[in-house]
């Protein structure tokens, strides 16, 4: 029997505090649970306490790469999620570690813990016979889930868009310092991406039962766009005018092997990165027939790219963000 919600209820998020998992945070807070928020950092977890009640939401220290730190994480849980990602390596946070052996740590503890539910946020795209980095470990990462905790229910989100958000953010901040945007292929890839929250509303409704187990879901938005297309609504939305110029795929990856030697953080494109802009990421037809998607977990009305993106990149404007309301 899954968990009700309701204070007897506790549930580990690994990543709360990051982006997906602090959405999950407030979207469990709101369904009554009680929360431990896993991280390597949690004195930067602050930012969580004010989406639940005194004492409803509990930051705790984790590393994946330390079993017995996870271990203390789940000790008597119901439920445990796991949205710990990467989009780049850095140090010992490599694709591996993360993806693939940390996965594993956390399935395996979940299950000698006796939780009852374990879901693990994924990717679409994840593929052993991917030529990323990113989407073979994904995949590989499913593998060692399923491996460890067989009842545990898979989440496959297209790209994820919201207030932080590592998409839109990004380029809006590269068009308002640069005149050309890079449509990397010609801009043809296609993606379904889907609002944070419509991510934690699904995870909020695995953990409280719905699902079936061993499942793997896709998850997009209402909308399948091409890369062209998101970069004419990011210009839009940030009122920018840079140029959108073609790059073809061998010359992106030229491109981001120069840039190799910056941080992450300044980087506009990864190499592997570029290697996943080569295969569109969107709900495959195989879970449209067999009904593994976002509507099969409650979320039937999902948000729609306007309706949430426009409110958060109006701080990059050139009038400033709230221009509209100056004399």
């Amino acid at each position: 029997m899954a968990p009700q919600g309701g204070s007897n209820s506790l549930v580990t998020i690994f990543g709360g505090p990051g982006f997906v998992g602090r959405h999950a945070v407030r979207a469990l807070a709101q369904n009554g649970y009680r929360i431990r928020a896993a991280s390597r950092r949690p004195d930067l977890a602050g930012h969580l306490q004010p989406m639940g009640d005194v004492g409803q939401i509990q930051p705790v220290q984790a590393n994946l790469r330390f079993p017995d730190s996870v271990a203390r994480a789940v000790e008597g849980v119901d439920a445990v999620v796991n949205a710990v990602g990467i989009l780049a390596p850095s140090g010992a946070q490599t694709f591996a570690a993360v993806h693939v052996d940390g996965a594993r740590a956390v399935a395996k503890a979940a299950k000698a813990a006796g939780a009852r539910r374990f879901i693990h946020v994924s990717a679409i795209g994840a593929s052993a016979a991917s030529r990323a980095h990113y989407a073979q470990t994904k995949a590989a990462g499913e593998a060692a889930v399923l491996e460890e905790f067989p009842e545990a229910v898979i989440l496959r989100p297209s790209i994820v868009f919201g207030p932080e958000d590592e998409f839109f953010n990004r380029f809006a901040s590269l068009a308002r310092v640069s005149p050309v945007l890079p449509l990397i292929g010609g801009g043809h890839t296609r993606f379904q991406p889907i609002y944070v929250g419509d991510l934690a509303a699904a995870i909020a409704a695995v953990v409280n039962g719905a699902g079936t187990p061993g499942t793997v879901y896709e998850l997009g938005g209402p909308e399948v766009l091409t890369f062209r297309e998101l970069m004419e609504r990011t210009l839009l939305y940030a009122d920018r005018r840079s140029k959108l110029v073609s790059l073809p795929f061998w010359l992106a990856k030229l491109q981001a092997l120069a840039t190799w030697p910056l941080p992450n953080s300044l980087r506009p494109l990864t190499v592997d990165q570029v290697r996943l802009l080569q295969s569109d990421n969107v709900v495959s037809d195989e879970a449209l027939k067999q009904g593994r998607t976002l509507a099969a977990l409650g979320v039937d009305v999902p948000d729609a790219i306007g309706s949430i993106v426009p409110g958060y990149l109006e701080r990059f404007r050139s009038k400033g963000q709230y221009w509209r309301y100056r004399g």
